[in-house]
């Protein structure tokens, strides 16, 4: 399995307030709000070179964000690797013994598939898979 860095999750409280810091105070452009339904989130990505900052803010208490915040605070949610073939992935981590929180792929933010990989089998870190959408 060949994977890149894609993003990094952050949870923030406020969308608005985030971006006073990552907009203003830093000068990065911002992409447009996205809703993400089936993780109750509003998401906004920050490009920053190859990859990008993705802010997420949860939309309501059922949010994986919501949960996050409560037990952690905002901050650093997961780390997400981008590969080419997300159930081929899957299949040869849960082949190796990893621990997945997800063995099929669910949408995710811009018609993306993700799916992700319990922070026990990753030195505590929540580890997000993501196939991109098929473009141009």
């Amino acid at each position: 399995m060949k994977a890149v860095l894609d993003h990094i999750g952050i949870a923030v409280r406020d969308l608005d307030d985030a971006l006073e810091f990552y907009r203003d105070a830093l000068g990065f452009e911002i992409g447009e709000a996205e809703e993400v339904p089936s993780q109750h989130v509003r998401a906004r990505f920050v490009p920053v070179g190859e990859a990008s900052l993705e802010l997420l803010e949860a939309m309501d208490e059922q949010s994986p964000i919501a949960r996050s915040i409560q037990r952690r605070g905002p901050g650093l949610h997961h780390v997400t690797l981008r590969v080419d073939d997300i159930a081929e992935a899957l299949a040869q981590l849960e082949a190796r013994g990893v621990r997945l929180v997800d063995r099929v792929p669910r949408e995710g933010a811009g018609g993306s598939l993700v799916a992700f990989i319990h922070p026990s089998s990753a030195q505590g870190v929540l580890v997000e898979l993501k196939q991109a959408p098929p473009g141009p």
